[in-house]
């Protein structure tokens, strides 16, 4: 078996910033990591409140269709047997139908309109998180580029955007 030699050079120079610049792009990584993580959890809650919203403004719609079927068996009972014996039986019977189903009317339309409101909600935080995710990924390959241009300007403009990055990511909980 032939001798694998390995050759290291000793003229490795020490680059202090270099190590520096190397931590922050750890740290932006990981910051990086957490927003994007909010931003996919915000993403699915906005779809799931959507969802939620549709479902209630269908119960709502169901409901409506119901009140118009009694208003339909009212006109007909006006029109085909106003003298019938159980036609103001019947009358007074879609009355408190209606009642109900105005009144459940109301409730699911609260509910479904409750729904959107949080909908949109989520929709705007997972926005902040989108910006500050994107502003974080400006800021790691800026900082990355540091060890190929040995330039300052790199990591200087991508602390910059990392700094903006993880405000705007942080002003996604207060929305």
């Amino acid at each position: 078996m032939a001798e694998l030699e390995i050759h290291h050079e000793e003229a490795h120079e020490h680059d202090p910033m270099g190590q520096r610049v190397g931590v922050m792009a750890a740290l932006l990584a990981v910051f990086l990591a957490v927003v994007t993580i909010l931003s996919h959890r915000t993403h699915t809650e906005a779809i799931i409140k959507k969802s939620e919203s549709n479902d209630q403004w269908q119960y709502y719609q169901s409901s409506r269709l119901k009140y118009h079927n009694l208003e339909v068996g009212e006109r007909l009972i006006a029109v085909l047997g106003p003298n019938n014996p159980g036609a103001k039986e019947t009358l007074d019977k879609f009355g408190k139908e209606k009642q109900k189903y105005t009144d459940q009317a109301k409730d699911l339309q609260e509910k479904a309109q409750a729904k959107v409101d949080e909908s949109e909600a989520a929709e705007r935080r997972a926005l902040h998180y989108d910006l500050g995710e994107g502003l974080l990924e400006i800021a790691l390959v800026l900082s990355s580029l540091y060890f190929i241009a040995r330039k300052m300007l790199f990591p200087v403009v991508g602390l910059i955007a990392g700094v903006a990055g993880l405000i705007v990511a942080i002003t996604g909980l207060l929305v």
